[in-house]
């Protein structure tokens, strides 16, 4: 299923491609060299980057610089306390939609699903392949396929609830994912988490599309200042990447830190919802 246009696995592929470009070049590259990189004319590569995050390939490079993580840290850093006000005045894709959620409880999670029907299908995104996982109540897990392929993917989601019956049903879960993605109508998800996980889910729910923030600001929002690692170790377990959006966390220094699903994935994300809030 397509949810952007033109297909989004080329889309991401092209990012990708550009991004490493970008990155081992010495200094910016013009809209011609860059082109010529990606084996293209520029009008079209300029097309194909214009539809796909809606700025010039030269404003997109400056997202995809070095630099760039310590610059929204410095210039879009989120204080959580007040995260939800700014998302709501500021358009944080998040906070346009009517997002419910709703947690599993510790007794649930502790059956690793149980007695639980998860639905699960494929589909393309702006940053390629991925994976969807849901229940009756919600999406439940998104990962991105494309830095470990689909087999690792699916064994990564399966693998956190061991018990359940896995139904492979796209229908079931393409109304959440589109909801999700362009920001209209309502997404569902269901957090299938240990307590202290869904509370450092929980907080990142607050931090509006095309702002960061920082672990050590996620553990005093949930009440454990001391808990930085706790928080990190968290963030790296969320089951549903991009809407619960773990890839907004970034160290204290402005650096990125890891990511479960590819540091190019993290990156190409951040890139993608900062050019469109500034766009």
């Amino acid at each position: 299923m397509k949810m952007d246009q033109p297909e989004g696995r080329y889309h991401y592929q092209l990012m990708r491609r550009a991004l490493e470009t970008i990155d081992t070049a010495e200094t910016p590259l013009s809209l011609e060299e860059l082109a010529g990189e990606m084996q293209m004319s520029p009008a079209h590569f300029q097309r194909v980057f214009s539809a796909w995050v809606g700025v010039s390939p030269k404003r997109y490079q400056q997202y995809l610089q070095l630099g760039e993580a310590k610059r929204l840290l410095n210039e879009r850093f989120t204080t959580l306390e007040t995260a939800q006000t700014v998302g709501l005045s500021g358009g944080g894709r998040l906070h346009d939609l009517f997002l419910r959620w709703e947690a599993m409880s510790p007794g649930e999670f502790a059956k690793k699903g149980e007695g639980l029907t998860i639905n699960y299908g494929w589909f393309d995104t702006p940053f390629g392949e991925t994976l969807v996982m849901g229940t009756e109540r919600g999406i439940c897990g998104m990962g991105f396929a494309e830095e470990m392929g689909r087999e690792a993917c699916f064994d990564d989601l399966t693998q956190r609830w061991p018990k359940a019956d896995f139904n492979e049903a796209p229908e079931a879960l393409s109304g959440w994912l589109k909801a999700g993605i362009e920001a209209k109508g309502e997404t569902a998800l269901h957090l299938m988490g240990a307590p202290f996980q869904i509370k450092v889910w929980e907080a990142l729910l607050q931090v509006p599309s095309g702002h960061v923030t920082t672990y050590g600001e996620i553990a005093n929002a949930i009440g454990s200042p001391k808990a930085v690692r706790a928080v990190g170790t968290a963030v790296g377990r969320n089951p549903v990447s991009w809407l619960i959006p773990c890839h907004r966390a970034l160290r204290k220094s402005g650096a990125l830190g890891g990511y479960h699903w590819g540091l190019p994935v993290k990156r190409a994300l951040l890139a993608w919802e900062a050019a469109r809030e500034e766009a």
